[in-house]
């Protein structure tokens, strides 16, 4: 019998994806244009345009922009759309919608341009831990893509993963 320690999940053919390795750098910004409504709750035209031009849009360059607004205002849908035309030039890209909606929402951009031909025939594990805000939904999708290519699909750490799909 031999003392030596085989590593076998070095050993192993299993190709990790980490959701983590695909966060797209940059700021992320939630933008509330409650202040910009009367009493938080009433859009008037006039000082809404007003709030908008005066506003400072340069300090959103770069940055993933979260549209929103806390009150239980009812905000027609031009409103957003006016502060989009001035967030345009300078922001990354912009929803209306949480930080989560947002996160989902690049990361199914990053993913479906993904090319998925190193994962063809393989056995992959889809990394479950991340430092990074990494939506669920971007789980459902990498899993959804990686079915079209993928041999077998894993949940978790190499050392204690989850079967998730086997193709027959």
């Amino acid at each position: 019998m031999s003392d030596e320690i085989v590593n076998r999940v070095a050993q192993s053919k299993l190709i990790t994806f980490d959701l983590e390795d695909y966060y797209p750098e940059g700021k992320r910004v939630r933008l509330d244009i409650k202040d910009w409504l009367h009493e938080g709750f009433i859009l008037r035209e006039r000082e809404f345009r007003a709030f908008v031009g005066e506003h400072d849009w340069g300090q959103y360059q770069d940055s993933y922009v979260a549209l929103f607004c806390s009150t239980d205002a009812i905000v027609p849908g031009w409103a957003y759309m006016l502060v989009t035309t001035r967030l345009q030039p300078f922001a990354k890209k912009i929803i209306q919608g949480n930080l989560e909606f947002l996160e989902t929402s690049v990361y199914q951009e990053v993913l479906q341009n993904l090319d998925l031909s190193e994962f063809q025939d393989k056995s992959v594990i889809i990394k479950g831990c991340s430092n990074k805000p990494v939506p669920p939904n971007a789980y459902l999708l990498v899993t959804t893509l990686l079915l079209t290519v993928a041999r077998s699909i894993m949940y978790g750490e190499a050392c204690s993963s989850v079967p998730l799909y086997k193709r027959k």
